[in-house]
């Protein structure tokens, strides 16, 4: 299977280095991206939206020209759902890392501080303590060493989606902040933040008990619910 890995915010393709060889040894075919305007620290982020990002991951489906999983970490999973809702026929199934599907006109998150027209990895002090699980101080050294800052549109533009397709396409949740349980006992509840992802067919859930980056946190246990999900397309 061909996997498109989607990172979160102020991270690139590096992000998920701990998590392709475990994939890879399994036999799939791993696509790790890194999106536009973050390429480097010094790159171009002006100009650069949401649409942007989920027009990159519609160009290596393309190229693929096969079915694909994609997997979106965090702000990575509305690009992964955008993409979905664009080529649903080619998408086997979409996996999102601590994160979930944003409806029509959702924004990723419009509370992020903007510094210089772009978004530059927040103080620890603005994540609620469940973000940081697992973050020991080298992690975290680590991360800030590697952290780019997000273009200002993939966070603040407003989702756009056109094809209701996207809700055949069976989706994976691997919860890590919270568990399943309580997601789903939210979407009972009609919580507003969920109301895409309970109009979708088909979702399983994984629990993969960190923080908000298990790449970095349990990047083992992390690649072993992908290839669950992946197994499952």
């Amino acid at each position: 299977m061909d996997i498109i890995l989607i990172p979160g915010f102020w991270l690139d393709a590096s992000s998920w280095d701990d998590v392709t060889p475990a994939l890879e040894k399994a036999g799939h075919r791993v696509r790790p991206l890194t999106l536009p305007g973050m390429e480097s620290k010094d790159a171009v982020r002006s100009g650069i939206g949401l649409n942007d990002h989920i027009d990159a991951v519609v160009r290596v489906i393309d190229e693929i020209g096969g079915p694909v999983v994609l997997v979106g970490h965090s702000g990575g999973g509305a690009v992964a759902h955008a993409a979905a809702d664009r080529r649903p026929e080619s998408v086997a199934r979409v996996v999102y890392v601590d994160s979930g599907p944003l409806g029509e006109g959702g924004l990723v998150n419009d509370e992020l501080p903007i510094v210089n027209d772009e978004i530059p990895l927040p103080d620890w002090g603005l994540f609620e303590d469940e973000d940081l699980v697992d973050l020991t101080d080298e992690l975290r050294e680590q991360f800030l060493a590697r952290a780019i800052p997000t273009p200002v549109g993939a966070a603040y533009d407003r989702q756009v989606l056109h094809d209701d397709r996207r809700y055949d396409v069976p989706a994976t949740i691997i919860a890590c902040e919270f568990p399943s349980k309580m997601l789903v006992d939210w979407i009972a509840q009609d919580a507003p933040f969920t109301a895409e992802l309970a109009k979708i067919k088909h979702v399983d859930y994984l629990d993969v008990p960190t923080g908000h980056w298990p790449q970095f946190t349990k990047p083992t246990e992390l690649a072993q619910a992908i290839l669950k999900a992946v197994d499952r397309a």
